[in-house]
């Protein structure tokens, strides 16, 4: 499974496998899934990548608040 991460844009559903195609502008966040692998997991314990994970959901979350939505 890849990432999924779909966002609202000038009221269109844009979706993205890459977090960092993301842009900087966007209405909201539809869907934030990132795939995890299981050696990922198992490399850091799952500790790390969720912090990672959480941390760019966190920053979407501000860059969608800060624009009023």
């Amino acid at each position: 499974m890849a990432h999924e991460f779909i966002l609202l844009i000038d009221g269109e559903l844009k979706t993205y496998t890459k977090y960092e195609d993301i842009p900087e502008d966007f209405d909201n966040v539809i869907k934030f899934a990132p795939d995890v692998s299981e050696e990922e997991r198992q490399v850091d314990g799952c500790e790390g990548s969720t912090y990672l994970w959480n941390e760019r959901l966190k920053e979407l979350m501000e860059k969608e608040n800060a624009s009023g939505n």
